[in-house]
């Protein structure tokens, strides 16, 4: 199936600009038809040009923010959320807003946002080596997030197997924890369709992010590990298409996977290379992989570098030792 026949099925994708290159695009909302108005899939992020191109995108389509009957968020990134709060207001009724229990506090009014929660982890964060100069200038770069989208009050639960029957197709919710931990991908059996949110992007690593806690502590959940346990599900699923939460619409999925594992097999190399001189902190290794990191992408890179090294760790690879108030990895011998 190509992009241009998806019309015929009454799912349309709305492309909308964001700031950050290093999404691979511009984030993708989809619109899908019920029998009476619309599925909305994800509503992009909340700057004005942004909510200007989803409505552009909505009338391109001939429909009409009041058609709306409910708003799916795949995750709880700003960049898929942003607009949400915008968009309820503009279909001027109380539509039920889904997403994945463990990602609900990432968008709701009541939690923590990112910069609060270095703030809160910044013992942590320490203890993998990165310096307090270098946690504060990320809590600068990052504190623009109230900017780019609202928090929504409530949210309802997006749950494992649960199914949407739209007008000419049905959605299933797959669960596929690794970018975050609440990540949701809508799959179309039948037309073998997968909407994949960022879980699987044809040109971008996944980039999953640590999870940081309102008590400062490390949480439990290995995203890199948990990334590569859902794709093997995904490199099982019957894909004809992909239509993918940035860029264009893409075939080939199990190849896309094999590349994926071919890139992260050449960080891991790398990051062995660096520990057969010594142990490392993560902040250490980090600079093994990443020559330079601004301030913007720093805690992005931290996040890769752990979840590589949490990778190697459960291959029984690396262990992790304790260095004083440091966290550093060894090799195994």
């Amino acid at each position: 199936m190509q992009e241009h026949e998806l019309g015929d099925l009454g799912i349309f994708r709305i492309p909308i600009p964001i700031p950050f290159r290093q999404a691979g695009g511009p984030v993708n909302a989809y619109i899908v038809e019920e029998e009476h108005g619309l599925l909305l899939f994800d509503v992009g992020i909340g700057t004005a040009q942004a909510q200007a191109a989803l409505a552009e995108g909505l009338g391109q389509a001939g429909r009409r923010f009041e058609e709306i009957n409910r708003i799916i968020l795949s995750h709880g990134h700003v960049d898929h959320y942003g607009a949400a709060a915008w968009v309820l207001e503009k279909i001027g009724l109380a539509v039920p807003v889904l997403i994945h229990n463990a990602d609900a506090g990432k968008v709701l009014e009541s939690d923590s946002n990112l910069p609060s929660l270095i703030r809160q982890n910044s013992k942590y964060l320490a203890s993998l080596g990165v310096p307090m100069p270098a946690l504060e200038e990320m809590v600068t770069v990052i504190g623009w997030e109230g900017g780019i989208g609202r928090r929504l009050a409530a949210v309802k639960p997006l749950r494992p197997g649960d199914s949407f029957r739209c007008r000419r197709v049905t959605l299933e919710v797959h669960h596929m924890p690794g970018h975050t931990p609440g990540l949701c991908c809508l799959y179309e059996p039948e037309h073998r369709l997968l909407f994949s949110a960022d879980h699987l992007l044809e040109h971008v690593s996944p980039n999953p992010l640590m999870e940081l806690t309102r008590e400062g502590m490390a949480e439990s959940f290995r995203p890199l590990v948990s990334y590569f346990e859902s794709v093997e599900r995904t490199r099982a699923m019957a894909i004809d298409l992909v239509l993918p939460g940035h860029a264009t619409p893409f075939a080939g999925h199990r190849a896309v996977i094999d590349s994926l594992h071919a890139f992260y097999e050449r960080r891991q190399e790398k990051l062995i290379g660096a520990l057969k001189q010594r142990p490392v902190t993560v902040y250490e290794a980090m600079r093994e992989l990443f020559a330079t990191a601004s301030s913007f992408e720093l805690f992005l890179m931290i996040s890769e570098t752990l979840g590589n090294l949490e990778l190697l760790e459960d291959r029984g690879k690396v262990t992790r030792e304790a260095d004083g108030d440091l966290i550093r990895f060894r090799l195994v011998c």
